[in-house]
């Protein structure tokens, strides 16, 4: 009778768990939310494409406007009862990071992002690169073309009240979506990695440099609720892609630099499926 206890109680646990796993197709509208929030989180490159010396030091930063999905994307219903979730936690996203040269034209990059809350969201997100970089003798400039293979990935999440914010809680209806008192404490895990080939050129006196290039990345975003209601129920359901997919992605943009020393850019990241981005970058070099 023990045993079969145990076994029943252990099946239950199974069912539970099974319950609170929902798989999405890539065109539902909870899949194509998981893609378009995961494309402002792309580790892409911070400067258009140089052989950097053994060694040598980059420490910078960077910064984008997060645009708004369409409001119709925003309708879930898939794996909840539907409604309209807020899934705009913050205007803007930006980071830190460093670049360091290595021989023969490589380099590594690495970028953190601690848990501080910005806006309505708390990040925890870690991203690195590695890149190899050569010049050739061909091109509109003199000082010919720079062409940058880059590999990039980032891991991590981002905290915040998506499910249930503080304007959608209510308290009249147990069987409606919000009911508590508290908001809901959701996790985004947009993981993913990629590569990137590029090209650039330096007209002129070589102070400014254009480029532009293209890639794909391979993402695996997924998403967990935390919400408790006011009966104390919690609802820890985990949205995820039924399989990884793989996005292309195009890029241009110019960097400028002054005294050798400070760099100041501009990019346009292009994810066509999902989302297109406008980011500046800012730098210091050393060595």
């Amino acid at each position: 009778m023990r045993r079969g206890l145990i076994v029943g109680v252990l099946v239950l646990v199974a069912q539970q768990e099974a319950a609170a796993q929902c798989k999405v197709e890539t065109d539902s509208n909870e899949g194509k939310l998981l893609a378009f929030y995961t494309a402002p989180i792309v580790f892409s490159m911070a400067t258009a494409p140089q052989e950097m010396k053994p060694g040598s030091i980059r420490l910078g930063a960077e910064g984008e406007y997060i645009p708004k999905p369409d409001r119709a994307i925003e309708q879930t219903g898939a794996c909840f009862t539907q409604k309209s979730e807020k899934t705009s936690l913050s205007p803007v996203f930006g980071r830190p990071r460093i670049t360091i040269g290595g021989p023969f034209g490589f380099a590594f990059e690495a970028a953190y992002l601690p848990p501080v809350t910005i806006a309505r969201a708390k990040p925890n997100l870690f991203s690195f690169a590695i890149s190899h970089a050569h010049n050739f003798a061909v091109g509109p400039a003199s000082s010919g073309t720079t062409l940058m293979f880059r590999l990039h990935s980032t891991l991590g999440n981002v905290k915040g009240a998506i499910t249930c914010p503080r304007s959608q809680l209510q308290q009249s209806s147990p069987l409606s979506p919000c009911y508590g008192n508290n908001p809901s404490n959701d996790t985004f895990h947009p993981d993913m990695f990629g590569g990137d080939i590029a090209a650039g050129f330096a007209p002129g006196s070589g102070r400014i440099s254009f480029y532009a290039g293209a890639g794909a990345n391979r993402i695996d975003p997924h998403f967990e609720v935390g919400f408790t209601d006011l009966n104390g129920n919690v609802d820890a359901t985990q949205v995820q892609l039924e399989n990884p997919i793989t996005r292309a992605t195009v890029f241009g943009g110019v960097t400028a630099v002054l005294r050798q020393i400070l760099d100041i850019g501009a990019q346009v990241y292009s994810v066509p499926s999902d989302a297109t981005l406008f980011r500046l970058h800012g730098g210091i070099r050393f060595r």
